[in-house]
């Protein structure tokens, strides 16, 4: 493979002169700048994109933070974020922080170090304080949770409106006793969707039934139907289920087959996310849809707005009731 010295040797001209070139400089003559380029294609130079890099003191590396790369909720979004990222001459490298302090330290300081140029963070669980202060001096983006006090751009859903209207519609349709399976309310999102399902009791003049209100720590499949056999043990069983994941409902749905009951039947659910599984289960499954690809598309517009020192503003974008069979 040719070096920059060989090119700068058949073109006669210094090394630094085939480097103005390489980087688009605008102070080389073009009858200098024809020779480089001519002697680049003789020798069949590739210039070195970690050398450019360094010199331009960039990396063209995002971070992509994840809690878990088993949650198929982060797929689309992810995918939206490599297409739009490789579109504009970057890359991303995917971490799962698994909510570990120490892995966080890890992924924070590759930015300090400017071994990547910003971050989007879509763990709800990393340190607030840590978030904020590597904030103030490095491009971050949030994606789906976020910051509410809006110290940091984000892009996301209305997760209350959401929930009101999973919720209305079960009422709608004539369930009395509806059952919310909801995640741990350190998260945003399921103070949200909480705060919807209450609206919705609350405008049909329905008071919330405490037994019926269930939070999980974990956020697999597992804990939906451990949360599901749990309601079912109620004197009175729950007529819906409201679901604040698809995973969720889907564990739901799984707990219910076994128990003997039918969807929608005797038990209605809707989840929320609409993953690609949400249409493979039997009966397939009411669902807020988010719109995930292109809330990852847009986080990654956002974060390269950042890193070049562009302003950006925060973004709520539309979802979508999906009703299915399960309702």
């Amino acid at each position: 493979m040719a070096t920059i010295l060989e090119v700068a040797k058949k073109a006669g001209v210094s090394v630094a002169t085939v480097s103005r070139v390489l980087n688009n400089r605008h102070q080389v003559r073009e009858v200098t700048r024809s020779k480089v380029e001519q002697a680049i294609i003789a020798l069949n130079y590739e210039p070195s994109v970690l050398g450019r890099n360094l010199r331009n003191s960039e990396s063209r590396l995002l971070l992509v933070l994840i809690p878990s790369i088993a949650n198929p909720f982060y797929t689309e979004i992810i995918n939206g974020i490599e297409d739009t990222a490789i579109k504009e001459g970057y890359n991303i490298m995917l971490c799962e922080t698994d909510s570990n302090p120490q892995r966080e330290a890890i992924y924070f300081n590759l930015v300090r170090n400017r071994m990547a140029d910003g971050i989007i963070l879509m763990d709800p669980t990393i340190n607030r304080n840590n978030v904020l202060q590597l904030a103030d001096q490095h491009p971050i983006v949030q994606c789906s949770e976020f910051d509410k006090d809006g110290l940091i751009s984000y892009v996301s859903i209305n997760n209350e409106l959401a929930a009101y209207q999973a919720v209305k519609h079960l009422i709608k349709i004539g369930r009395q006793r509806i059952a919310l399976i909801n995640s741990e309310e350190k998260f945003l999102y399921a103070r949200e969707r909480r705060a919807g399902y209450e609206r919705a009791f609350r405008e049909y003049g329905r008071s919330v039934n405490p037994s019926y209100m269930y939070n999980i720590k974990g956020l697999s499949f597992e804990n939906g139907q451990q949360a599901m056999r749990m309601l079912l043990e109620q004197q009175e069983k729950p007529d819906a289920v409201f679901a604040v994941s698809d995973v969720f409902a889907i564990g739901a749905l799984k707990e219910i087959h076994e128990a003997g009951l039918s969807v929608p039947d005797e038990i209605a659910i809707i989840g929320f996310d609409k993953i690609s599984f949400s249409n493979m289960t039997y009966p397939t499954l009411t669902t807020i849809a988010q719109p995930m690809y292109r809330m990852g598309s847009i986080s990654a517009e956002m974060i390269i707005a950042k890193i070049r020192g562009e302003k950006v503003e925060s973004h709520l974008l539309e979802h979508e009731l999906i009703i299915r069979e399960s309702t």
